[in-house]
């Protein structure tokens, strides 16, 4: 039975474990898949070690960076990304990086949602490494603009100029953008502190502004929760996301990619 794991730090809240469980049993794939809590001065060492008989793994905050400087090779997506979250160990023994969260991403909106991004205006709060992962397939779906706001400005303009080859793409700061937009993307982590990043309610048209937030809870998420005040047409959460960029993982591991909807409804139940 080939082994996969997912690292990270902290990792006990994962559900990477009971998604890739339901993946193997519509499947039929047989495969291991734990929860892999690795030092925050030792993932290196952690992955070594369960790579010496494991097949690949999934890779978490705050190691994503870290992985993408560990592995032999870059997919395409990881290698604009800078980050890694899926590893897989090669018949030569090397190790391919890919990044499956901007395809997770897109296909959550697109699919899952019904949204499609094509001609839509579009901002992107946010401009670390999450935000920079999910960027190029953002700009492959096809936006009219795709539009990254940030506290600090330069690092958003950083990644504009990083991704102006791939699409339309430009840079703000939190207060220099107040027209409507169709949908917002939160890519920061501000939810899990319970914040709301600084942002005009104007950015929302009622009854029209969709809002996305990568992050998930049992609860809806502090920024769904403003955008819902402020009339958001429709407020997302990251769980879909999740299912959609580990199925890309078991694609890439397994050649197969499992139905991801019925595993959604699993875990919204």
């Amino acid at each position: 039975m080939d082994r996969y794991a997912v690292i990270g730090n902290p990792i006990g809240h994962s559900k990477s474990p009971q998604i890739h469980r339901l993946f193997a049993e519509q499947t039929g794939q047989q495969i291991s898949y734990e929860a892999v809590l690795a030092p925050l001065d030792g993932f290196a060492s952690t992955l070594q070690h369960f790579l010496a008989d494991g097949r690949g793994v999934n890779v978490t905050v705050p190691f994503k960076e870290q992985a993408w400087t560990l592995v032999d090779q870059h997919s395409a997506a990881a290698a604009k990304a800078g980050a890694v979250n899926t590893i897989s160990l090669q018949e030569d023994g090397s190790l391919l990086g890919d990044n499956t969260d901007g395809k997770g991403l897109v296909r959550d909106i697109q699919v899952n949602a019904g949204l499609s991004l094509r001609g839509l205006r579009v901002l992107l709060v946010g401009a670390g490494g999450a935000a920079r992962g999910v960027i190029q397939p953002i700009l492959a779906a096809g936006p009219a603009q795709l539009c990254v706001v940030n506290r600090t400005v330069e690092k958003a303009e950083q990644l504009a100029s990083l991704f102006a080859e791939d699409g339309p793409i430009s840079a703000a700061g939190f207060q220099w953008i107040e027209e409507p937009v169709d949908l917002i993307i939160n890519a920061t982590s501000a939810s899990l502190g319970g914040a709301v990043p600084d942002m005009s309610p104007k950015l929302i048209r009622p009854g029209h502004t969709w809002c996305y937030d990568m992050m998930y809870a049992k609860e809806p998420t502090v920024f769904n929760r403003w955008a819902a005040e402020h009339g958001a047409a429709r407020c997302v959460d990251g769980l879909g996301m999740l299912v959609e960029q580990a199925a890309e993982a078991f694609l890439l591991w397994r050649g197969v990619r499992p139905d991801t909807a019925p595993v959604l409804q699993t875990l919204r139940g």
